[in-house]
């Protein structure tokens, strides 16, 4: 009876499971995992509509009430509707995103979403993807009533003022998520508004010309994003072309709002304590 033959020191040893098992899968592209965080938060707001009237209806109810305590001096509305017409936005999508977003860490959602292969920085863009679109419907909004049927004056396009108050509600969307990593409460979140709004109405230049400040108060509103969406309001407001001032004060709100997005996602936590 023979024996078998003895197995070779030098032979490669065998693996219970093929190379290919063995092999890092691929990760899932960030853009898919965005679009089902904007997907869900809407499906959300969807079934909210007090949400919804606060976010569509209430911006375009001050600019109207607005005009008609203005009802004899309509240059006033036209000096102070254009300003308004970002300052609205911004204050409506702080209040709902830093609520919303809270909400949903205080009930675990997001603790069994970060527990997903799911990343910081792709929840935080889903949010903003999602709000952002509320945005631009609100903003959209509140122009066309502005403008064709409250007799906004405006020398520049209409289209600027959309534009600025898009990016105006975006900030106020960046503030509110990231604001809403510091509060333990829905009450919390809501104080934080005359903390980081407040501030900014009174400085903006709103209220008196900012060069007119006290110096110290004028050089603290140069570092106020709100400062730079009045500013660029104004601009559309006097001038019929685009201007240099314009495509700077644009910049700075849109480079304020991806600052805060991305402090937002790097203070993003799972559970608030």
């Amino acid at each position: 009876m023979g024996t078998a033959a003895p197995q070779r020191r030098d032979a490669a040893p065998t693996h219970p499971y093929p190379a290919a098992a063995l092999a890092p899968r691929p990760r899932r592209a960030p853009a898919p995992r965005t679009a089902a965080t904007t997907t869900r938060v809407l499906r959300q707001l969807h079934h909210d509509p007090r949400t919804i009237a606060l976010i569509l209806i209430v911006p375009c109810a001050m600019i109207t009430l607005l005009r008609y305590v203005f009802d004899g001096n309509p240059r006033t509305f036209d000096a102070t509707g254009a300003s308004l017409l970002g300052i609205f936005p911004m204050i409506t999508m702080f209040l709902v995103t830093s609520i919303a977003t809270l909400r949903e860490r205080t009930s675990g959602t997001l603790e069994r979403l970060l527990a997903m292969p799911l990343g910081k920085a792709d929840l935080i863009a889903g949010y903003a993807l999602a709000f952002g679109l509320l945005a631009v419907v609100q903003s959209a909004l509140a122009t066309a009533l502005s403008v064709w049927l409250l007799d906004l004056d405006v020398t520049g396009s209409p289209w600027l003022l959309l534009l600025v108050a898009v990016l105006d509600a975006l900030l106020g969307t960046a503030l509110g998520l990231f604001v809403s990593a510091f509060a333990a409460s829905e009450f919390q979140a809501v104080q934080f508004m005359p903390a980081v709004l407040m501030p900014q109405l009174l400085l903006c230049g709103l209220f008196t010309p900012r060069d007119e400040m006290q110096p110290v108060l004028s050089g603290l509103s140069d570092v106020l994003p709100m400062s730079y969406a009045v500013d660029a309001m104004n601009e559309v407001l006097r001038h019929s072309d685009i201007t240099g001032t314009f495509v700077r004060d644009a910049a700075i709100v849109t480079g304020c709002a991806l600052l805060v997005l991305s402090l937002g996602a790097a203070t993003l936590r799972r559970r608030t304590r």
